[in-house]
């Protein structure tokens, strides 16, 4: 299913961890990672500070070796990590990188530009999922507990195009691993967004109208072969998803790339990118 795998890596923690995550996989399942190393130097810091290039091109190739050897010990992933220095803004890099070695999955951590502490709003992370041409996977902190199956995945589902290839991964995924599958579609508390008093019956459409919802998730698994056990709740969305993968325990988050309830706006903002700050598990975002 991943069987060309382009981690971006900048020695940061969370790509550390992105490593990690996909040479489990690797060792589980087979395949090869392109382990690549974005050197960003602009024209202004060229003009004064030109050697600086050559030092961020060796700082790269020591990381991305000792990278190679920490993969090869713990995993013993012996030439299935292949690494690459390359100059330019990171996110264009992996992207490139991902396309050129016909990547089914790019693998990151949640870094800013340049290495700064920042999540994903305008940062690497966010660039690289808005204009990725596969799935990635996302990885805020190493898991201890991950063997490189996915035992348990949650999908948070909408209806959406986006939910439902979300799910149909998840599915694919299930069939892999044996994992089992959650849908979880929230309620949107619209008397929040828009001021309105909510009665009685006002709430019950709404929870006749998640019911359709879940049963629609449940037939679409169904018709892959999975069966899948669904969860109504009520709330904030990204709140509501983070606190169910608390309380489940899944080891796997799979989202679409737009934003809750089918809303045409891509990550940038959107209930996924507010997941991916908070959620302590790996987030999959299915293209």
């Amino acid at each position: 299913m991943y069987n060309s795998i382009v981690v971006g890596y900048d020695e940061s923690l969370s790509s550390k961890a992105a490593l990690k995550e996909a040479s489990r996989w690797v060792k589980v399942h087979g395949g090869k990672i392109f382990l690549v190393h974005a050197v960003y130097f602009d024209q202004e810091e060229f003009a004064i500070l030109p050697s600086q290039m050559e030092k961020r091109f060796e700082f790269g190739t020591s990381v991305c070796l000792d990278a190679k050897k920490k993969v090869h010990d713990e995993f013993g992933l012996n030439g299935s990590v292949e690494s690459m220095i390359c100059e330019g803004e990171p996110p264009e890099v992996i992207v490139e990188t991902a396309e050129t070695n016909k990547a089914d999955l790019i693998a990151l951590g949640t870094y800013g530009r340049k290495g700064l502490k920042r999540l994903l709003m305008g940062s690497v992370t966010s660039q690289v999922i808005l204009n990725s041409p596969c799935d990635v996977l996302v990885v805020n902190k190493e898991c201890t507990s991950c063997t490189g199956t996915y035992s348990s995945l949650l999908v948070p589902f909408d209806g959406s195009d986006s939910s439902k290839k979300a799910l149909m991964r998840a599915c694919e995924l299930s069939k892999i691993d044996g994992g089992e599958i959650t849908v979880l579609y929230v309620i949107p508390r619209y008397e929040e967004m828009v001021n309105f008093y909510k009665t009685e019956a006002i709430t019950k459409s709404l929870f006749q109208e998640a019911e359709k919802i879940a049963d629609a998730a449940k037939k679409l698994a169904a018709e892959q072969g999975v069966q899948i056990k669904a969860v109504v709740q009520e709330g904030h969305a990204s709140e509501k998803i983070v606190e169910i993968a608390d309380k489940f325990k899944n080891d796997l988050i799979i989202m679409g790339t737009h934003g809750w309830r089918g809303m045409n706006k891509a990550i940038m903002g959107s209930t996924a990118e507010r997941i991916i700050a908070s959620a302590a598990r790996p987030i999959l975002i299915v293209r």
